[in-house]
């Protein structure tokens, strides 16, 4: 039963036997199980949350720019620890971005997921549901505009809520600071690099990070300054088991996948061999 999972998760923890624990979830469970391994000094990783920024800069390919939100925001409902959570959209291409996202967004088919032509079903339980609809409130009672979904669905069952976009946002809303971890896309507008990057990093969080630019000059400074483990540079899907899978800051440490996830349960021995003259024997 769910009830026992701390104490499972503080036996695995505690236990001298056990030499590492590699951990997904939230980073306040992350922090409750890093304080328990500390007794025995184990060897850990952690994918933890994240709060995605996605970036689409003035010279972005808009078309592709629209296909790669809505893939990153969408995909699950929103319900992926690497998706789009706050989207930037610099001034000069914001108007015309906008009107595709919410064109896009508006064919969206809602209902059960073996239904004929349904894109997207509900978020996980009633709790997600009050806090995706919580983002909503607190981002239309602090100047946020409605520009597409915004309500719960419960004709179509338990748990289903809109697809939503807000606009307008700002860095104040809770959107801004919390992962949502439903299907509501905040678009904030910005005028430059330097603003967006440091709207992009005033998180404690630090999974991942999307923009889209066709400067590879910007692209160099913009990938190097974003305090993210990963990054998609003109694309809205990043994962595969090849590539190395982790954060930085309080979303955690470690990788998963690749040469490195490997790397996280194998400990590195160093034997040096003096100057005996004496052969070692076989």
């Amino acid at each position: 039963a769910s009830k026992n999972t701390p104490a499972v998760g503080k036996t695995i923890c505690t236990s001298p036997t056990i030499k590492k624990v590699s951990f997904t979830g939230s980073t306040g469970v992350g922090k409750t199980l890093m304080s328990q391994s500390s007794s025995t000094l184990k060897k850990l990783s952690f994918e933890l949350g994240g709060n995605s920024p996605f970036i689409v800069f003035d010279d972005a390919d808009l078309k592709s720019a629209v296909a790669g939100a809505i893939t990153s925001k969408f995909r699950s409902s929103g319900q992926t620890c690497v998706c789009a959570n706050r989207i930037y959209v610099q001034s000069g291409i914001y108007e015309a971005f906008t009107s595709a996202f919410v064109e896009a967004v508006g064919k969206f088919q809602m209902g059960s997921g073996f239904g004929e032509g349904i894109t997207h079903g509900p978020v996980i339980n009633a709790k997600a549901v009050a806090k995706v609809d919580e983002h909503v409130q607190d981002a239309i009672k602090n100047g946020a505009k409605l520009l597409a979904g915004g309500q719960k669905l419960p004709e179509l069952g338990a748990n289903f809520y809109a697809p939503t976009i807000l606009g307008g946002m700002n860095a104040e809303m809770k959107l801004a600071n919390e992962e949502t971890f439903g299907p509501v896309a905040g678009l904030f507008k910005f005028d430059t690099e330097k603003e967006v990057i440091d709207l992009a990093n005033a998180s404690e969080v630090g999974l991942a990070g999307y923009f889209y630019s066709q400067d590879i000059q910007r692209v160099q400074r913009v990938a190097e300054a974003m305090e993210v483990g990963m990054i998609g540079v003109n694309t809205g899907l990043i994962s595969d088991p090849a590539a190395p899978f982790g954060g930085v800051k309080e979303s955690g440490f470690g990788r998963e996948g690749s040469k490195y996830g490997v790397g996280e349960y194998m400990v590195t021995k160093m034997v040096t061999y003096g100057g005996n003259s004496t052969p070692v024997k076989a």
